[in-house]
């Protein structure tokens, strides 16, 4: 017993005079506690929704009006469909609308016109949430106004339903959540290769003393940081093609033709950033404990906020540029893009710039540290 209390004595001196590790326990779960408290809705408000009022008369202003009065839609004019379609593909919009020239003819003359929808499907919850928030259109409160009678006419027949919304998914029909989750579970793992590995890595070296040895060897301080890094390099670039090949194989992720070339592009930029993250977090660590608790912070909150699985529309204004201060969010972005919507390299080419940014970001800043550390 008294062996047990000495142990446990020693166990917790260490901790204590471990300030950092004590300050990982206490302060980063109570961060994450309030954070995600915050940030963790499902609904979004003000959602993106380009539309094309070809009509522009006062039976359309009351389906527009309808939906921007609910609050969820956000609506922008565009010139045609062809613009809508481009802006839900560039990710600028989530639903868009078509109301065609002769809505209004139609509507007076009973011919049940139709009111065209289309919702991103790249999402399927925030698809459902937008298809069913598209129901104000259709509302008794609109469409009283738009039952039409001509005392004169012999065998008037009203329709139920004054107009048809017709509702369109784009570029996930079938609305398969496989579809939406395997791609961003790719950077889930290249993260935490990334993070934990490389993030231990020099870190390991000073808990065994074996740094000081290395530095003073013939070897350059580059040639060290190349061969520490290279070997996650392979292995996080086996893991992406291997895990993207098994996702198409198996669950049928849309794999296009145009997407190789920009998906080595992503594999290098991204992979590149959390390398250069994981040696950071391992030069500012004392222990390899420390290490593992620094990666383990920055791979929750990239998870839950960076739209891998609730959509960044649905968080307070104040908590969306958190996300933006996370590469995942802009992995997740690209990676959608290019294997779902075959988006543009235009409409992914900032997200291209802020990986390569965090990239030469870190590296410089880990570069900084290790000189520091050698003084």
């Amino acid at each position: 017993m008294n062996a047990i209390k000495a142990i446990f004595k020693k166990e917790l001196l260490q901790l204590w005079y471990d300030k950092r590790l004590v300050t990982f326990l206490f302060f980063m779960p109570l961060l994450l506690l309030l954070l995600f408290g915050f940030a963790l809705k499902l609904e979004p408000e003000n959602v993106k929704m380009a539309y094309v009022d070809n009509d522009r008369s006062y039976f359309s202003n009351m389906i527009k009006t309808a939906l921007w009065s609910d609050g969820y839609f956000a609506l922008y004019a565009v010139k045609d469909k062809a613009d809508i379609v481009a802006e839900i593909r560039s990710g600028r919009a989530k639903a868009g609308l078509l109301i065609e020239k002769d809505f209004s003819k139609l509507l007076t003359d009973n011919a049940q016109p139709e009111v065209h929808f289309f919702v991103d499907g790249t999402m399927p919850s925030l698809a459902t949430a937008m298809k069913n928030n598209s129901a104000m259109m259709t509302d008794d409160s609109v469409t009283n106004g738009m039952y039409f009678l001509d005392e004169d006419s012999e065998n008037v027949i009203i329709a139920q339903e004054p107009f048809i919304k017709t509702t369109e998914v784009l570029f996930n029909p079938d609305e398969k959540e496989t579809w939406f989750f395997l791609p961003g579970v790719i950077g889930v793992l290249l993260m935490q290769v990334a993070l934990i590995l490389a993030g231990t890595a020099i870190v390991r070296e000073k808990e065994q003393f074996t740094l000081e040895q290395i530095i003073v060897s013939p070897i350059s301080k580059t040639q060290f940081i190349i061969g520490k890094i290279t070997p996650y390099l392979l292995i996080s670039f086996f893991e992406f093609y291997f895990i993207l090949t098994i996702g198409w194989l198996i669950f049928d992720i849309p794999l296009p033709a145009s997407a190789h070339g920009y998906l080595l592009m992503l594999a290098f930029v991204y992979v590149g950033a959390m390398i250069s993250m994981g040696l950071l977090i391992s030069m500012v660590s004392q222990t390899q404990e420390q290490a593992m608790f620094l990666a383990i912070f920055i791979i929750i909150p990239s998870i839950l906020l960076s739209g891998f699985i609730f959509p960044i529309e649905a968080m307070p204004s104040f908590i969306q540029p958190v996300s933006y201060l996370l590469p995942f969010t802009y992995f997740v972005e690209i990676i959608r893009g290019v294997l779902i919507k075959e988006t543009l390299f235009v409409d992914l080419a900032m997200d291209y710039i802020v990986l390569l940014g965090f990239t030469l970001f870190f590296t410089i800043l880990s570069i900084i540290r290790f000189r520091k550390y050698l003084t």
